[in-house]
């Protein structure tokens, strides 16, 4: 299993409500799961890729879970929204920028990957397990992701396909790319940094790993 930190600490992705690079929340989450599988001692055996706050490119991780024989790969992101939705607020005395408007989670999956049908089934197993613990998705994606190689696939799980997303077509393995939340909803933030909260995604990707290992055991 390999558990991709989206970013890097020299490219943060996102920026919160607050003024937080996107890369300190999924390192967060991805070594939580990461920790979790292995105190779970269910059998699986996890790495993390990027965790030594390199820069590394999406080909480079991708190519790095191919040569650990990984069997699924998961990269963990938080998500924003589109730069015109966004709207100014004075933080801590620092103008940041925020949009209320959406918040939740979103999955992402690409038919170029070599396993395009295990890579949607482990989507549809993560969707099922956030919204066991209470999470919803978010479809804000599907107002401009649209054509033939993106869009939304499932509205009520919040999967999309995102056929030329790098990290994912290039995977040899089947390969999910998963938005926590959305970093620059004000309220959100503050659900994604309560230790609750993380818990619940870390045990949603967990249980979704194990009930995909488990199905493709059994073939």
């Amino acid at each position: 299993m390999a558990i991709d930190i989206g970013h890097s600490a020299q490219q943060p992705g996102a920026i919160s409500s607050r003024g937080v690079g996107e890369y300190f929340f999924n390192k967060r989450i991805a070594e939580g799961v990461h920790a979790y599988i292995s105190a779970q001692r269910c059998g699986i055996k996890s790495f993390l890729i990027n965790n030594q706050d390199g820069a590394l490119s999406l080909t480079q991780r991708a190519r790095l879970a191919g040569a650990s024989k990984a069997d699924l790969l998961i990269s963990i992101h938080h998500d924003s929204v589109q730069p015109e939705l966004l709207l100014f607020w004075n933080f801590k005395g620092q103008k940041q920028h925020y949009c209320d408007q959406y918040k939740g989670y979103s999955l992402f999956f690409s038919e170029k990957n070599a396993d395009s049908y295990n890579s949607m089934l482990f989507a549809i197993f993560l969707s099922s397990e956030m919204s066991k613990n209470n999470f919803k998705p978010t479809l804000h994606h599907a107002e401009y992701m649209k054509g033939a190689n993106k869009g939304l696939v499932d509205a009520e799980k919040g999967i999309y396909k995102f056929n030329d997303l790098v990290i994912l077509k290039n995977a040899t393995m089947p390969a999910v790319l998963i938005e926590c939340g959305i970093i620059v909803n004000r309220d959100e933030e503050i659900e994604l940094n309560n230790n609750e909260c993380h818990q619940k995604i870390i045990i949603s990707i967990t249980n979704a790993i194990r009930k995909y290992a488990k199905v493709n055991n059994n073939k």
